[in-house]
Formats: C-alpha cells, structure tokens, sequence
C-alpha cells in the first residue's frame, strides 16, 4: 500500500467507526452519511492502488467519477472486486441524499442495513490490501 491509499483506509475505518457510534445514538441520518463516505474513501484508496487517478486538473475525487471508475474499471472491466459491491456506493449515496437532503428520515432498518454493506464493502477493499 501507498501512503496515500492508507490515508484514504484510514479516513474510511474512521467513517464506518462514525457511523457505528451514530446507530447507537439513534442518529441514523448521521450513520448513513458516514456509511457512504466510509465506502467513498474505501473505494479510492482501490483506484488509487489501481493507478486509476481524477482527470480534472485539481485532481478533486468526484462522486461520479468514482462510483464509475469503481464499478466500470475495477468490478466490470478488471473483475478486482466481486460484483456484488457494483450497487453498494450507488444505493448508499441515495440514502445519504434522503438523510441529508429530505423531509425523510432514515430508519433505523435502513441504518443497519447500511452499517453492514459499508463493513462488507471496506472489507473486500481492505482484504485486497496493495494488490492491483
């Protein structure tokens, strides 16, 4: 591993560690905006890994480019990840979206369901470890 793919582990543990703690505070709004951003940071560290970096001048990790570059490159194209996790960034970025943009809130089914796609998806990206 690089050191900035560990950075980019490290922030994603802590996001999944955030958002364990929000579910026992029955803050699950909060729990499922740390589940997307622990699979976000997840999922850039594997670009990263893979030599799969932003095409914007400012080098900014996109939402889109990322969740594309993740499920297109690495899962379709690649087959570096089990293609279980293609919609995991997607449908995690929806419930985020209703948690922090909606007249909704997140239920607490919704807040464990979202707990344990963001662990199954760091941990397929972490047991992977520095290979490309």
């Amino acid at each position: 591993m690089s050191p900035t793919d560990t950075i980019y582990i490290a922030k994603a543990e802590e996001c999944l560690s955030g958002a364990e703690s929000e579910l026992v505070n029955n803050r699950y709004n909060n729990c499922a905006n740390r589940c997307y951003y622990a699979c976000f940071q997840a999922a850039i560290a594997a670009l990263i890994r893979n030599h799969i970096e932003p095409e914007s001048r400012g080098g900014e990790w996109g939402h889109g480019f990322v969740q594309a570059r993740f499920a297109g490159e690495l899962i379709g194209r690649r087959k570096s990840y089990s293609s279980n996790l293609r919609e995991t960034l997607a449908r995690l970025l929806m419930l985020r979206q209703l948690a922090d943009y909606e007249a909704q809130n997140v239920s607490e089914t919704q807040a464990r369901r979202a707990i344990r796609a963001a662990g199954s998806f760091l941990d397929a990206i972490t047991s992977k470890g520095g290979e490309s």
